[in-house]
């Protein structure tokens, strides 16, 4: 197997050991099994019944593939808050076209986001839509920065044609997602960027995984975004990278849609520079866990982060 080359920086979790690469390395090589592969040897995926009960595109996991989707989110937010000195919030999954306007959803990207018409609100397409508008409207009466972090569901329309993209949990409508947010003033936002990315970067290298950072050319951002870097995660049985990050500066585009402010040192009012960031997006990162640390006899090693959260579990093995 050949591994493509990165346009930016690649980097690697030493926390664990055994991923399917270093094996590959030390030439105990296997041809690796794509996730939705792995997970139905383990039992912890039932996508004909999800389909039954929704339709495509709404994954269900079972029994061990559940609690590793609550312990990955519980690493996440933990990490973010013990060590990154953010702020935990639990916002609504629902919100109203005032806040998808403020964080630039709206109107450009309405067909893709799911509305419930007869109450004008919106079911999230990500935590940095309800945790952006916190200041929605606001002189913020606080020190500069503001970090804040949240576990959020996410709905999106938009899932591809069909294809081996659709199959699994690779492209999904619903997903789960922790969310980075900041609040800078703006001659420090770019150093603030830095940061973010590597605060995501912080939630791969605990986990042992292997991954690379792109730094976007302007074609490629979206319009509310200054700067942008994709973070993206190897998975073997997918041949690719998958993007699992996209940590963007929005300067004050947001801020003055929305309507945030904050005093400078000379009491005169400005807009804040707004910063988020995927930390991180849990369908691509369990795609990488099931297919990086799995076994030949189809059990799958997880990290010794994820210990504590687990239960003590350190294998998940085949039913």
């Amino acid at each position: 197997m050949q591994l493509p080359l990165t346009v930016q920086r690649l980097g690697s979790g030493a926390a664990a050991a055994g991923t399917l690469l270093e094996r590959i390395i030390l030439g105990e090589s296997q041809d690796p099994a794509r996730h939705f592969e792995v997970g139905e040897r383990l039992g912890i995926f039932d996508f004909a019944r999800a389909a039954r009960m929704t339709g495509s595109g709404f994954p269900l996991f079972l029994g061990m593939g559940s609690k590793l989707q609550r312990a990955l989110i519980q690493f996440m937010l933990d990490l973010h808050t013990t060590e990154h000195g953010y702020t935990e919030m639990l916002p609504p999954f629902v919100v109203n076209s005032d806040s998808m306007i403020g964080t630039g959803q709206l109107p450009k990207m309405a067909e893709d986001m799911y509305h419930c018409e007869k109450d004008d609100l919106w079911l999230i397409p990500t935590a940095e839509v309800p945790v952006t508008n916190y200041f929605r409207e606001e002189i913020i009466d606080r020190p500069l920065p503001i970090f804040l972090t949240a576990y959020t569901p996410c709905f999106r329309r938009e899932a591809g044609s069909a294809g081996k993209e659709t199959r699994g949990i690779l492209r999904v409508h619903q997903f789960d997602k922790v969310e980075m947010v900041k609040f800078v003033a703006p001659e420090t936002s770019y150093a603030e960027l830095e940061k973010l990315v590597g605060n995501a970067e912080d939630v791969l290298q605990g986990l042992g995984l292997h991954y690379r950072i792109l730094e976007l050319c302007s074609g490629d951002i979206s319009f509310a975004a200054a700067k942008c870097y994709d973070i993206e995660l190897w998975a073997p049985g997918q041949q690719g990278w998958l993007e699992v990050s996209s940590c963007s500066n929005f300067e004050d585009f947001q801020a003055r849609r929305a309507n945030i402010r904050y005093r400078d040192a000379e009491g005169k009012t400005r807009f804040v520079h707004t910063l988020n960031g995927s930390g991180v997006a849990l369908p691509r990162l369990m795609i990488a866990l099931l297919e990086n640390y799995q076994q030949a006899d189809g059990s799958v090693i997880l990290p010794p982060a994820l210990a504590p959260y687990m239960g003590g579990i350190d294998r998940l093995v085949p039913k």
